[in-house]
């Protein structure tokens, strides 16, 4: 029987840093463990609401964002195994938990004692001689509990507790779906003939998933390490469609993980809380707490960007078109040729494939070198520490430290596609950062990659583009790394979702610059550095099919945006639905049988509704960033210094345009993103 007593997730973590004892955590030990911890957290809530003084920012405020410490502990270590190492068994507790932290959620936010001592102080806040953190830490707290439902009558209060527990179980089940239906397929093949094209290292690692089945042959999935090469090199181009066909449809085959019905569900249930609030639609909502302020912000990015990318994506599709029609091919390019003929131009025009490049890209190598661009940047530092436990074996922990030896964060680092881990990449933490009675509590942050494993003949090659992913997510975790907030809500990456991609994309300029390169490319077998004649090839093939790169990226933006700004629920067809969305990007023909909001986690399991253009808003301002270390050097320390000071150490301290005219000097201008992407 599990009791408090033995159950390793309520007591002190007698560990390195205090982190989670994975070697010592059951399945059976989270759902007593969430019970005694939101039991904990309502007791603090309590003390709160109970206290017989005057309402201050002390004794309210920020009183308030100390509770739920343990609960947020336990949250943090089972929502991150749920998303890299889940299991069915996991996935049904995930759906008991839910509803019972959302439940804690909305006692807190609709609770009317504690709202009217919130709302005391604030309307003191001209008089409180707050500094700016603590200024937001205010703002912040009297906003969440107004769209959170404070202000609502108690009938409406219920309606809004009934929205978000529901929301909360349909996005859960949203990504089960997606990760069933990306492990449920696989491509089983005996008849090497049919693989001609593919390179040694995409058959070697088919073969090797074969051998660990028991099955002859090869052996291609979903995950992008064994996709994306398939799409890029196989000739057979009935093979490349059933690929194509089966990775855009999952959770669109009308069996039990179809998305449709949960599609529809979420949009109608978030508009329904957002007009229970008082907003026309969910991307009003939305959008009020994001630096593009509303509607009209994003469509003007969108719009401008369109207007340049389009017809040169129009173009590029022209020439692989006639490329492909010179070799042989006959009739329309579609979208399961896209990746074959457009990689093969691209030899043609630059000379240069994945597969010249892998070799210089081992990923050891890789890891120094990206590690080595924050030691000479920021001057931190990392060491391995394999006495911290991890969650799987292949999991790598670090001790990351300061310039003066200070110890700054722990960085747990997975790299590799599992069956029990969604797809994609991210960084998230298992604990965050604050300051409290004089102790700075430091972050225990992890990122998390799908990338090329190893073979029984090579070390993990990594492709350029994977590279460039490793770079963006440890943008992200020197965001959460160099955190120093004084408190958790405002720590890291807890900023405006349309900031928050700031730190990861800028990170990705590094990878195209000869200088940073020479310090770690070299190739694995001879030692030799990345050659010049390559590094040249990489940067004069940057911008190739940039326009296409930019629709694409828009086509989703606008696909979000018709979803949530729908001002009545939606129940017709969520295929037509999207075709009209995002109708004049369309440089393909519509494929039937294929749909992308059924498994478009970002908007329906993630937190990137009425904000998937934030990637696009970032790309502005990490372009805009980037130019100053252009102009003044690659890794000049003082811009670095000021980069760390005012963006990564600040969280959401601050307003972030504040944040970035501190670091800037004025407000970014999308002419360098247009510069650098050829588009202007």
């Amino acid at each position: 029987m599990v009791n408090a007593q033995n159950n390793p997730l309520l007591g002190e973590f007698n560990t390195p840093h205090q982190t989670a004892p994975f070697n010592e955590i059951k399945n059976e030990h989270f759902i007593p463990a969430f019970q005694v911890s939101v039991k904990q957290g309502e007791a603090e809530i309590y003390t709160v609401v109970n206290n017989p003084a005057a309402p201050t920012f002390e004794n309210t405020i920020v009183a308030l964002d100390r509770t739920g410490k343990l609960l947020g502990r336990t949250a943090g270590i089972f929502f991150n195994l749920m998303s890299a190492e889940t299991s069915d068994e996991l996935q049904q507790i995930a759906q008991e938990v839910s509803p019972m932290l959302t439940k804690f959620q909305n006692d807190i936010s609709l609770n009317p004692v504690l709202f009217e001592k919130v709302k005391s102080v604030y309307a003191q806040k001209d008089k409180l001689g707050l500094n700016a953190e603590q200024q937001t830490l205010l703002e912040n707290s009297y906003m969440n509990f107004i769209r959170q439902g404070a202000n609502l009558s108690e009938d409406q209060k219920e309606k809004f507790r009934e929205i978000s527990t529901e929301l909360s179980k349909l996005s859960l089940k949203f990504g089960e779906n997606v990760l069933k239906e990306t492990n449920n397929f696989q491509l089983h093949i005996t008849d090497k003939s049919k693989l001609a094209g593919l390179p040694d290292g995409a058959l070697e690692a088919a073969a090797a998933k074969a051998k660990q089945e028991n099955k002859e042959g090869w052996i291609f999935d979903l995950n992008m390490p064994s996709y994306l090469p398939f799409m890029k090199y196989a000739y057979n181009r009935g093979l490349r469609e059933e690929m194509y066909m089966a990775y855009n449809s999952k959770a669109f085959k009308g069996n039990e993980f179809d998305n449709q019905e949960n599609v529809k569900k979420i949009t109608a249930l978030r508009l329904e809380m957002a007009k229970l609030l008082g907003y026309t639609n969910y991307a009003d909502y939305a959008l009020e707490r994001r630096m593009a302020t509303n509607q009209a912000g994003v469509y003007k990015l969108l719009d401008d960007l369109y207007q340049a990318s389009f017809n040169k994506a129009k173009n590029e599709k022209a020439e692989v078109q006639d490329f492909a029609n010179k070799n042989g091919f006959t009739g329309e390019i579609m979208p399961w040729d896209w990746a074959c003929y457009s990689e093969k131009l691209k030899v043609e025009k630059f000379d240069l494939n994945d597969e010249m490049l892998k070799p210089y890209f081992e990923l050891n190598k890789v890891i120094d070198g990206v590690f080595g661009l924050a030691t000479e940047l920021f001057g931190i530092t990392f060491n391995p520490n394999y006495d911290i436990p991890v969650y799987n074996k292949e999991v790598i922990p670090y001790e990351v430290f300061d310039t003066d030896g200070k110890f700054l964060s722990v960085l747990y680092a997975d790299f590799h596609p599992r069956p029990g881990k969604q797809g994609g990449a991210w960084m998230n933490d298992f604990k965050g950062q604050w300051k409290e009675n004089g102790a700075d509590s430091r972050p225990h942050v992890t990122i998390v990659m799908n990338f090329t494993r190893p073979t029984e003949t090579k070390p993990a090659l990594l492709t350029f583009d994977e590279v460039e992913t490793f770079m963006h997510e440890f943008g992200h975790a020197l965001h959460g790394m160099l955190a120093n907030s004084t408190y958790q809500s405002l720590s890291g990456t807890n900023v405006y979702r349309d900031f928050v991609e700031l730190p990861s994309q800028i990170m990705e300029n590094w990878a195209v610059e000869k200088e940073f390169l020479d310090r770690f490319a070299v190739h694995y077998q001879t030692g030799e550095k990345i050659p010049a004649g390559l590094v040249q090839k990489i940067v004069d093939s940057q911008n190739y099919l940039a326009g296409y790169l930019s629709i694409r990226q828009l086509s989703f933006g606008y696909l979000d945006m018709a979803w949530h700004t729908k001002d009545t629920p939606f129940s017709g067809s969520v295929k037509q639905f999207e075709e009209n969305a995002w109708a004049k990007t369309l440089i393909f023909p519509v494929i039937d049988k294929v749909c992308m909001s059924a498994q478009f986690s970002h908007l329906f399991a993630g937190g990137y509704a009425a904000g998937y253009y934030s990637y696009k808003w970032a790309e502005v301002l990490d372009a805009d960033a980037f130019s100053v270390f252009k102009e003044k050097g690659l890794f000049n320390k003082e811009v670095a210094k000021s980069f760390r000071g005012n963006i990564l150490e600040k969280g959401g301290a601050e307003h972030p345009m504040v944040l970035y005219k501190r670091f800037r000097g004025q407000e970014p201008s999308v002419d360098a993103l247009l510069k650098r992407s050829g588009l202007n």
